[in-house]
């Protein structure tokens, strides 16, 4: 009998690796938000992630962070040169 707070199951077996975790949101949200910012950690989180993967799991999280960092480094890039096109940035705020 297990006592109330205990957790035999969670601490019985292997934990995925915080840093795929984290290389894996941040590809995530920077398809959507802030992806010049995002998709490098995506891919710095995912490579540290996979040189530790042999120690902790997560080597399909950190490859798909990876994978995902590049499509937002990729996707600001070509927001920049469809912005630069149609003659730069403007910021019209007021009315």
């Amino acid at each position: 009998m297990t006592s109330y707070g205990s957790s035999s199951a969670a601490s019985s077996g292997s934990r995925t690796n915080g840093l795929a975790i984290a290389s894996l949101c941040c590809g995530i949200v920077g398809l959507f938000f802030l992806n010049v910012v995002l998709g490098p950690l995506a891919i710095v989180f995912g490579v540290l992630a996979r040189r530790q993967a042999a120690v902790r799991n997560g080597a399909g999280m950190a490859k798909a962070g990876i994978v995902l960092g590049i499509v937002d480094v990729v996707l600001w890039l070509v927001l920049l040169a469809v912005a630069a096109s149609n003659g730069g940035f403007s910021w019209y705020v007021g009315g």
